[in-house]
């Protein structure tokens, strides 16, 4: 089972970069992407619906061409759930839950739940970091609930914060900036110690210079002085099957590129 997760940072966007039609040379088992920036009416039918996948979006209910995710997967889910099931949380569009029974991919893997998520990034003031750590919080109760139902848990996408030193270029100069603060790290310390492994830093624990997000107003990219802030977390059976993980970071068409995750 392989699957790929993006912040394309506006689809339809990125579809005109290429990367819709990148995405159907790789044809991944699961397709995850954030920051969408529309909804599903306004794609083309092509891109809605393509050949061998079923595809699921949540979009932003109050702010047009913000936030948004959507998944495509070969195999039809059990069932999906839109958002973390509270209305606050969930104006934005930014989780999507697929659910699926045993052997679903015919990879001898338990019943298990794929989660895409686009986490709300701190800035714009206090209020949206209130709202960023409120959101961590509901997000870690929703998926620690999942396990107790007997879920294995995939989560991937676009948490909005490196969580140690060696995961972006200049820690010292942004420890006190959303995206590296003390606070919001710590939550991803607490993730860890619930037992949610960080599937690339698993298999890389000393990696540096790997980056998937680079700021394009600076040419960040170009000189690599880039966050690693898109992550794969999964829970300890579902690690034991991981064959492999990869920044792409080769692949061009947002200010982030993709995350790949295979599972045997």
């Amino acid at each position: 089972m392989r699957i790929i997760s993006w912040n394309v940072n506006g689809f339809r966007a990125n579809i005109k970069k290429g990367g819709f039609d990148w995405f159907l040379s790789e044809s991944p088992d699961i397709y995850c992407i954030q920051e969408v920036k529309a909804e599903a009416e306004q794609l083309e039918d092509g891109v809605r619906n393509p050949v061998g996948y079923y595809a699921y979006f949540d979009h932003s209910k109050g702010r047009k061409g913000y936030s948004g995710v959507a998944v495509y997967s070969k195999v039809e889910p059990k069932k999906v759930e839109y958002g973390l099931g509270q209305k606050d949380y969930d104006q934005e569009g930014r989780l999507l839950a697929l659910f699926y029974e045993e052997n679903a991919f015919g990879n001898k893997l338990g019943k298990f739940v794929l989660l895409n998520i686009y986490f709300p990034n701190g800035g714009g003031g206090p209020e949206r970091l209130k709202f960023k750590l409120e959101y961590y919080e509901h997000f870690l109760k929703y998926i620690d609930n999942l396990r107790k139902d007997g879920y294995e848990i995939i989560f991937c996408g676009d948490v909005n914060t490196a969580h140690t030193e060696i995961d972006l270029a200049r820690p010292k100069e942004n420890v006190d900036n959303t995206g590296f603060l003390p606070i919001e790290r710590a939550w991803l310390d607490r993730v860890v110690g619930a037992g949610y492994v960080d599937v690339f830093r698993h298999f890389y624990p000393k990696e540096t210079g790997k980056y998937t997000y680079w700021d394009m107003k600076t040419f960040a990219r170009d000189r690599n002085v880039g966050w690693r802030i898109d992550y794969f977390f999964v829970t300890p059976e579902i690690l034991k099957k991981v064959k492999n993980t990869k920044i792409l970071d080769n692949v061009m068409g947002s200010d982030h590129c993709p995350i790949y995750l295979e599972i045997k």
